[in-house]
């Protein structure tokens, strides 16, 4: 139980001060930045996982179009 608290407290804390950051235009530019790097890395994230799915999607039906 005492984890879990510490846990939330550091969660309350990095909202605290995410608030005071985003209040200083440089904090509000370092966060913008970290904000286009995390979008960047989700959408090549995105973009990986639809190019192997569909990578083991025409694996899968060239499997079963040998089995017929």
């Amino acid at each position: 139980m005492k984890k879990l608290l510490w846990f939330l407290v550091g969660i309350a804390a990095g909202f605290v001060a995410a608030h005071f950051v985003n209040k200083d235009p440089r904090g509000r530019e370092a966060l913008a930045e970290l904000d286009a790097r995390i979008t960047e890395f989700t959408d090549r994230m995105s973009d990986a996982y639809r190019e192997q799915e569909a990578s083991l999607e025409a694996i899968v039906d060239e499997a079963k179009r040998n089995a017929n």
